[in-house]
């Protein structure tokens, strides 16, 4: 079967790989899983569900790192056409209440505990407050607690052995296999509904694209509760044939540990990831002989980062990837055979199946070189928010997904990303897009992490505030800094203030989160000062 086909469903992606291919899907930590046994479990915890009264359409919150029973229970939702929400182990009590109570959860799979955070209170109290919450499973709780908890762990056990189909009818191609809220930068997050076509057809997209194949082993880093570790890692390595080893949260020492015990061919990561991943003394112990391909995204990628992954990885293919929660995945990637500037300075070019446009603020087409909002269409956009949350400005009628990152394309197709459009910002009645000098900042011995705002001015109405992470060693200064940007920039886009930071606020996806760097630098409003912005953010 071709994955994309318009009649294909998670459940029958995994039923075919399954057939053709009998060997290792999954590792996670001393444990291997292959397809033929995921494709049983999923039939198996699937029946199990059922017999919970959890069938067609019902959500299911899983709140887990990276490990095997988050992948099972996705399978297994799949094949019965149950709805996985996809939730962080870092969120805490708020965000969860939001979540759960604006997906509708069902049931939820959790750990008893994790970093401190005790699940099992908190979903019993949970259940108590929302009558939808009707079912709680948990991984490394006590089995049966009276409460009717389930151990998940007792229903992963069953992986051997002949299984019967689910019982009911199986779900519709667009029917919604997924829920994955926005990372929340600004705002309460949306819930952007994934079906089983929108999943398949980016996954498959990007496997062709790349030629992940049955004989590559991808760790997976990125984490499953958003299509970076879903889509463009599970989903593209099932649709291949491979294998994926599971890091349950990313650490260097973990990580390079487990390159020597399972060399990996691909890696796949985002630019906080492999900039602390080169950063580490012992990086050159890693068993990095088998890698074929290196795919970073999820954020704006600094061509400095982009040369040190070049040098460290010399036998490797380097691809960028651009994708969206409301892509399902990857949507545009770095060609074969890019020039190095094109690799360097671009997000690359639409996959299979996408469209792009470049739209001015008046609504016309941008020319090409010209800066405006990226639009997509087409492979994984989805066509809606599912949620309360809605934005109608994000989905138009002939199906364009608003992207809200601004980029321009050139004569050859290439796009290049600009940064979102909330973070541009006027200087001097001149745009400045914080992406960019960030690049040329990002290239600087020792800098680790950059990021800039907009900060109100006086005279110029806003300037540029970038935040820089450097290595203790490194001898930056914030003059250095900004002598380095006067040779290398227009002067209206030279920063007018630098601030080091030990570190910087992330998202749960891995991204620098802006929204907070934009909170601590907003002015704090007077007495009876009317502050719409900081009304709408209570």
């Amino acid at each position: 079967m071709r994955f994309d086909d318009p009649a294909g469903t998670v459940g029958a992606a995994l039923a075919h790989t399954a057939a053709e291919h009998a060997g290792t899907a999954f590792i996670d930590q001393d444990a291997t899983y292959t397809w033929p046994e995921m494709d049983r479990l999923a039939t198996r915890i699937g029946q199990r569900l059922q017999a919970l009264g959890i069938g067609h359409g019902d959500r299911i919150g899983v709140i887990l790192p990276n490990q095997i029973e988050w992948v099972a229970l996705y399978f297994a939702a799949a094949r019965i056409g149950a709805v996985v929400v996809g939730l962080s182990v870092r969120y805490r009590d708020t965000e969860l209440d939001f979540m759960l109570s604006d997906s509708g959860a069902k049931a939820v799979l959790a750990p008893a505990s994790f970093a401190g955070f005790d699940y099992v209170g908190y979903l019993h109290a949970a259940r108590a407050r929302m009558p939808h919450l009707q079912h709680l499973m948990f991984v490394g709780a006590p089995q049966a607690d009276g409460d009717g908890d389930v151990d998940f762990g007792e229903w992963m056990q069953d992986r051997a052995g002949e299984t019967a189909a689910p019982s009911g009818v199986g779900p519709a191609p667009d029917d919604l296999v997924m829920v994955i809220y926005t990372s929340g930068t600004t705002g309460r997050p949306k819930a952007a509904g994934l079906t089983h076509r929108s999943q398949l057809t980016s996954a498959s997209a990007q496997q062709a694209h790349t030629g992940m194949a049955s004989t590559d082993l991808l760790q997976l880093a990125l984490p499953l509760n958003h299509v970076g570790g879903i889509t463009c890692g599970v989903l593209s390595m099932l649709i291949a044939g491979g294998a994926s080893e599971l890091v349950a949260a990313f650490q260097p020492d973990t990580v390079l540990a487990m390159t020597r015990r399972h060399p990996p061919t691909m890696l796949v990561g985002v630019p906080t990831m492999l900039t602390l991943l080169l950063m580490h003394p012992d990086f050159a112990q890693g068993n990095w002989s088998r890698v074929r391909l290196m795919i970073v995204g999820g954020s704006n990628v600094e061509p400095a980062l982009l040369k040190r992954l070049q040098t460290a990885f010399p036998n490797a293919t380097l691809m960028n990837l651009y994708g969206l929660s409301e892509s399902s995945g990857a949507v545009v990637m770095t060609p074969r055979g890019a020039t190095q500037d094109a690799l360097l300075n671009s997000i690359g070019k639409p996959l299979r199946g996408a469209s792009v446009r470049v739209l001015n603020p008046d609504g016309t087409d941008a020319a090409v070189g010209e800066v405006g909002e990226l639009l997509f269409r087409g492979c994984g956009v989805i066509p809606r928010y599912v949620g309360a949350q809605q934005d109608e400005g994000t989905f138009d009628a002939e199906g364009w997904l608003h992207s809200g990152d601004m980029g321009y394309q050139d004569a050859a197709g290439q796009i290049y990303l600009m940064g979102r459009r909330k973070d541009m910002f006027l200087q001097g009645g001149f745009n400045v897009y914080p992406a960019e000098v960030e690049g040329v900042i990002g290239a600087l011995p020792g800098v680790v992490m950059v990021a800039g705002i907009g900060v109100p001015d006086p005279v110029l109405g806003e300037i540029g505030r970038y935040y820089v992470v450097a290595k203790p060693d490194s001898g930056q200064t914030a003059d250095a800094i900004v002598a380095h940007c006067r040779e290398h920039l227009a002067d209206y886009k030279v920063p007018r203030q630098v601030v080091f930071r030990d570190a910087l606020p992330m998202t749960p996806a891995g991204k620098i989160q802006k929204a907070a760097l934009r909170d601590e630098a907003r002015p704090t409003p007077q007495a009876g000062e009317d502050d719409d912005e900081t009304q709408r953010q209570l």
